[in-house]
């Protein structure tokens, strides 16, 4: 029987941390936070055995690209912190 794992942890910016940092490490791959204007590259990290984006049918097709979807989740974050907003 095949078995199944989700683990989720919160990327806290307050505490200095970036999820395009996160996204580039998880996946071993070399990704720019647009935010912090930085490079991540962990293209030599050997312990990646699959790294794959699985997004709804009507996700826009410019998020099958790691370092777009990262960056963009970044900025919506942002957005909605700057706004004031707390609703979630």
């Amino acid at each position: 029987m095949a078995q199944y794992r989700l683990e989720v942890q919160t990327i806290q910016r307050s505490a200095g941390r970036s999820a395009v940092a996160a996204a580039a490490y998880r996946s071993g791959d070399r990704l720019i936070d647009e935010r912090l204007a930085m490079e991540f590259d962990f293209g030599s990290k050997g312990d990646i055995e699959f790294a794959a984006i699985m997004a709804p049918t009507d996700a826009p097709a410019a998020f099958g690209d790691r370092q777009t979807l990262w960056n963009a989740a970044e900025a919506a974050d942002l957005a909605h912190h700057v706004g004031g907003r707390d609703d979630g």
